[in-house]
């Protein structure tokens, strides 16, 4: 098995654990890039061919195409290389390996909210390895567990860490040891596979609650400012002269909350907010109409192609106005903690960049905090509206380079 060549001490924990009888679970958080993904996928693929024939396990994670970006997509070639056949029979989300004789059926689920809990209702499993176990709803996570009932079923979660009020941490990681758990926790110098410039890269990308979580694999709570690296000063840029790519807005919207909009413009790689409308009902005294929102937007837009509106899922009458006069509208992903981690990475990597013009959205970024009051894993609602609306971008931005559309008119977690 020349697979195993390279691995490190910890990752070697994981390739054998379920060799001992006295555990019935491990658990492996930390860092990103730590190399607990890869050798825990290697170790429950092996484990189940070993130890079973003619059963099903259960992969999870919080989507089937994350789950098939973050493990499978490099673990099947290695499998493969080891000797196994692995047969995927992807419309059904069913992956089949033989190996010495030994067939086994796994079924992917994806635990992207409580609802998810129904889809692997009534499976029988002989195992089941949650992958960003900490990102997926608890109903969900203990639904997968219910379903490992047969003899020497065992549990594999993995994650990276979040709050120290989180559910997992508290049920899971401080009582491992009641629970027959083997708890290991990872760091960037467990990964072998990783060099010193790689990781000193993954050290710049992160700051704050990010950095402590991501590089240093710590379950801590989020504090002080949601952007505390950024400085309007030395961050904020002129908006440079030439022509433009493409042309997006984003748009939170509100009739007695603050209403928001970015014009954004792509220029040599970049994304830059080169304009904004910002409007407070309760300071100017009146509110305003969809179509007048609507008349707004066209004037921020000053006669560019717009390649499409990200606006606020949640604002269906003004989504409809827009497309009744041509906009491309998509509705935005909503999803906060995610979406602020992935606009502070474009933010620190300057991909994209807050112009000068833009006062309302460079105001909120000053005093956009985390709720530290109620103990909660998200940034306060106040001064969040331009917040919001630069997340919605954000994540477009993200999820287009990902589906190979990014410039076309129509994001693991580290």
């Amino acid at each position: 098995m020349n697979e195993m060549a390279g691995f490190s001490d910890k990752q070697m924990w994981v390739m054998s654990w379920w060799k001992l009888e006295r555990w019935e679970a491990i658990i492996c958080d930390g860092a990103i890039r730590s190399g607990k993904t890869f050798s825990m996928g290697m170790s429950f693929f092996i484990w189940a061919q070993t130890v079973f024939t003619g059963r099903q396990f259960g992969l999870c994670g919080k989507t089937i195409g994350a789950l098939r970006r973050n493990l499978l997509t490099e673990l099947i070639p290695h499998l493969r290389r080891l000797g196994m056949t692995v047969r995927e029979r992807r419309a059904e989300n069913v992956i089949v390996v033989r190996y010495m004789g030994h067939e086994n059926q796994f079924l992917l689920f994806g635990g992207r909210d409580e609802s998810s809990a129904s889809l692997i209702q009534g499976s029988t499993l002989a195992g089941v390895l949650l992958d960003e176990a900490a990102l997926m709803p608890r109903s969900f996570v203990e639904q997968a567990i219910a379903r490992c009932s047969v003899p020497g079923s065992r549990l594999w979660f993995n994650c990276n860490p979040e709050g120290p009020q989180h559910w997992f941490y508290r049920e899971w990681i401080l009582k491992a040891k009641e629970r027959r758990a083997l708890h290991l926790h990872f760091t960037m110098e467990d990964n072998p596979a990783l060099t010193d410039r790689i990781r000193a890269r993954y050290q710049r990308a992160y700051s704050g609650v990010f950095y402590r979580r991501f590089v240093l694999g710590e379950w801590t709570a989020a504090q002080g400012l949601v952007y505390d690296f950024f400085d309007p000063e030395r961050d904020a840029a002129e908006a440079p002269a030439g022509p433009f790519q493409e042309w997006r807005i984003s748009v939170d919207y509100g009739t007695v909350n603050p209403a928001s909009f970015g014009l954004w413009g792509r220029k040599d790689g970049v994304w830059y907010r080169v304009k904004e409308y910002y409007y407070d009902s309760r300071r100017e005294g009146a509110q305003r109409t969809d179509g007048e929102y609507a008349d707004e937007l066209e004037r921020l837009a000053e006669g560019r192609t717009i390649r499409r509106v990200i606006v606020d899922p949640s604002a269906a009458s003004f989504i409809e106005v827009l497309r009744r006069r041509g906009f491309p509208v998509v509705k935005a992903d909503n999803a906060v903690t995610d979406g602020i981690r992935i606009t502070a990475d474009l933010l620190r990597t300057g991909r994209i960049v807050i112009c000068r013009s833009c006062g309302d959205c460079l105001r909120e970024m000053s005093l956009y905090c985390w709720d530290e009051e109620h103990g909660r894993d998200s940034p306060r609602k106040e001064h969040d509206h331009a917040m919001d609306e630069m997340r919605y971008f954000a994540v477009d931005v993200v999820r287009g380079e990902r589906s190979g559309f990014a410039a076309v008119a129509v994001e693991r977690r580290p």
